[in-house]
């Protein structure tokens, strides 16, 4: 791959966020002992180099109810030497959609080779795990795992953590292109070869998203949810540094990796709010305004690499409902941080209430919040889970890693 260096690097205490940065070639060749004058500003990244972050990577994909056929293109477009993790959150009744799930992937495993583990956010054993290792706060009152994508991330991140995987990185199942998840994996790759610290985030902003427009295809440069977060994280931002800035373009990716270590020492807000939370957690813990909880980061970095991609991001297109929600959501967060000031809060109030987010002048609902995971008993989760098939194959795998 051949990309270019961040043109402007803004650091926000220990936090140091790139500008978005521009694929010249997604394909740079392999290492054959020609090495070309290296411009400081282009970077090439052999393959040899993305392969060795792939065998140390997992990748993520939750799935709540999306069609066979669209999944099992998400699961080709995943280089082969990365462990896939399915979390699904899909109906068990009246139609065990789970089981066609499995069988989809047993199938796609055969054929392929791959190693995969799938496992059900509402499985009871998964469900002790949690509980067992200290983590009591992804249940709901019934001590089952919540509902939400943020639940399922942190299911998958764990078992992950447990097959001794160096990174992790996030695909939605939704995406009709294998080729595109294909290149936000090999960017996930390219960012943590550049990256210097051991705590590296890389975080996709999409090409384009097509839509149709009076019978011809539109290729839409910003998300409807995408333009308001990016807008107050930025605010934010500059409310602090006393720069304007523009620095924030993926404030809602879904797409996104993280090293490990980071992975183990940020917390997560439930639900679809928890891509806009991160980089405000970021803020929190890393950026200097607060006591960090981890001062060893402190003296080290936390950077965030922002990769645009090349192919464009075609997906299940959400009903106006839903991109509210997400919306919502990520003025939320914003709202209820402890670094926004009242005058960025005043407005987002504003706004939530002119688009009927909320009531006017009615207190906003604190977003529910969960710590980060390096509060976990990860023997104990094993424990309790190894009898079940997913925690032997994550026994396996890891066996199979140190062997």
């Amino acid at each position: 791959m051949k990309l270019e260096l961040p043109k402007n690097v803004e650091r926000f205490g220990a936090v140091c966020f790139g500008s978005l940065q521009k694929v010249f070639e997604l394909d740079s060749g392999i290492e054959n002992g020609f090495k070309p004058e290296q411009s400081r500003i282009i970077q090439r990244i052999q393959y040899q180099k993305l392969h060795e972050i792939f065998k140390e990577m997992a990748i993520i994909v939750p799935v709540r109810g999306e069609r066979l056929k669209l999944i099992e293109g998400v699961l080709c477009g995943i280089p082969h030497p990365c462990l896939i993790i399915m979390v699904s959150n899909s109906d068990l009744e009246p139609v065990d959609r789970f089981k066609m799930e499995q069988d989809m992937l047993h199938d796609f495993c055969t054929f392929t080779g791959k190693v995969a583990i799938i496992v059900h956010q509402k499985d009871p054993a998964i469900a002790k795990a949690f509980r067992n290792a200290g983590y009591r706060k992804i249940l709901d009152k019934t001590h089952k795992i919540r509902d939400g994508k943020a639940e399922g991330m942190i299911i998958g991140t764990v078992l992950a953590k447990l097959t001794g995987k160096k990174y992790i990185g996030f695909v939605d199942s939704d995406n009709y292109f294998p080729g595109a998840v294909e290149e936000y994996i090999r960017e996930y790759a390219a960012g943590f070869v550049l990256g210097s610290s051991p705590y590296t985030m890389v975080r996709i902003a999409w090409h384009s998203k097509p839509k149709i427009v009076e019978s011809k295809l539109f290729f839409r440069k910003w998300g409807r949810a995408s333009t308001n977060t990016n807008l107050f994280l930025n605010r934010l931002i500059s409310h602090y540094t006393g720069f304007e800035t523009e620095i924030i373009k993926t404030g809602n990716s879904g797409e996104h990796a993280m090293t490990m270590k980071l992975a183990m020492n940020i917390d997560y807000s439930s639900g679809f709010s928890i891509e806009p939370y991160q980089i405000i957690n970021l803020l929190e813990r890393y950026g200097g305004i607060l006591e960090s909880p981890v001062p060893k980061i402190m003296k080290d970095k936390v950077q965030v690499f922002q990769i645009e991609s090349r192919n464009p991001h075609l997906h299940e297109s959400g009903d106006q409902e839903h991109i509210d929600l997400m919306s919502s959501l990520a003025m939320q967060v914003i709202y209820q941080s402890q670094i926004c000031p009242e005058a960025i809060k005043k407005d987002l109030q504003r706004l939530m209430s002119a688009r009927g987010y909320i009531k006017p002048k009615k207190k906003l609902e604190k977003p529910r919040y969960l710590p980060a995971l390096s509060s976990i008993d990860l023997k104990a989760f094993l424990k309790t889970i190894a009898d079940t098939p997913y925690g032997k194959l994550t026994k396996r795998v890891k066996n199979k890693k140190r062997s």
